[in-house]
């Protein structure tokens, strides 16, 4: 699973980091609120541990604005305040827990695992057509067959799942699956949906990648 921590306090950040990536979680660490709103609508990430003092956007900023993009993921707010009223705040803005600084680390992993058992099947599996997205061990199934998925495979099938029948252009899949720093380019796309096309016949899946000029991929069930 992939996950966001949003916290300009480097020390703090690097910690949590170290922390979730020692317990198999893929994470990225942003320092500012307009950073880690840009990065939390990609869409691709499972939580999203976010703090409340950040320069530029506030954390409350960076979830209302999440929130009203239609951004669904799980936020853990992070923030020294203790007081009722911050709390509530958080609450109101997005938020699906508050922990308060300081914190354990026990206490950290205790609410990870327990906002992402609230998604239930969704962060355990997508699925369409009559193939199922393993999310969890980076699979594609067909009835009984099944492939395993390169690490950049996955993240452009997870990005095709989650949008459907809806177009995602191949910048935005160079966004949210090779980083907003990768040197990658618009060919890099096109070859990874080429072995994704052919993974899904190869277990007799009934999802075409198809590709629209200008518009990018989207996903269709053959009939």
């Amino acid at each position: 699973m992939r996950l966001l921590v949003i916290e300009d306090e480097r020390l703090l950040a690097e910690s949590v980091k170290a922390l979730l990536e020692s317990r198999g979680f893929q994470v990225d660490a942003v320092g500012d609120g307009e950073a880690g709103a840009a990065y939390g609508e990609t869409g691709i990430y499972d939580l999203i541990i976010l703090d409340v003092m950040l320069p530029g956007l506030d954390g409350f900023q960076v979830a209302r604005q999440l929130r009203a993009r239609r951004c669904g993921t799980p936020i853990l707010m992070l923030t020294a305040r203790g007081d009722v009223a911050d709390r509530v705040d958080g609450l109101d803005a997005g938020a699906d827990y508050y922990l308060t600084k300081p914190f354990d680390a026990r206490e950290l992993l205790a609410c990870v695992n327990a906002l992402l058992r609230r998604q239930g099947a969704q962060v355990d599996e997508l699925r369409r057509g009559n193939t199922a997205l393993d999310l969890a061990a980076g699979t594609l199934a067909c009835g009984g067959a099944q492939v395993r998925l390169s690490a950049k495979e996955f993240g452009v099938m997870r990005q095709l799942m989650q949008s459907g029948e809806r177009h995602v252009s191949k910048e935005a899949l160079l966004e949210r699956v090779w980083g907003f720093e990768s040197n990658a380019v618009e060919n890099h796309v096109e070859v990874y949906v080429g072995f994704l096309r052919k993974k899904l016949r190869s277990i007799g899946s009934n999802l075409r990648i198809e590709a629209v000029r200008r518009l990018g991929y989207h996903l269709e069930v053959e009939g």
